[in-house]
């Protein structure tokens, strides 16, 4: 699984400092940062996958180094990978695992496999 390290460091350092005890998983093809059993955010290649409100999908989709998240071939709504280029900056990556954070109470819990 191939991931950023550098970029799940900061992303460690900010979850941290916003004191948000994430569990870290490797799934996905990258490394999910799990709060409440859900996937808040995540770390594949260079890229961040922030999972959103599904209401500010659209206006999120605008922001620098945005892209719907495609991993089957159709969009998942509410799911946006975030580019370097939109993350470089941390204020701007701290910013996008906000949105995360804000969604994760109203997001629903995957079903557990048997």
């Amino acid at each position: 699984m191939a991931y950023d390290e550098h970029l799940a460091d900061r992303v460690r350092q900010i979850f941290t400092e916003l004191h948000v005890m994430a569990e870290e998983k490797k799934m996905m093809g990258g490394l999910c940062f799990m709060l409440n059993d859900k996937m808040c955010a995540g770390v594949t290649d260079e890229r961040l996958m922030a999972r959103i409100d599904p209401v500010i999908y659209q206006e999120a989709l605008t922001r620098q180094g945005a892209r719907e998240m495609d991993f089957t071939g159709r969009p998942l709504k509410g799911f946006v990978f975030v580019e370097p280029e939109g993350i470089d900056d941390d204020e701007d990556l701290r910013s996008w695992l906000q949105l995360c954070l804000d969604y994760n109470p109203l997001a629903k819990s995957s079903r557990k496999r048997r």
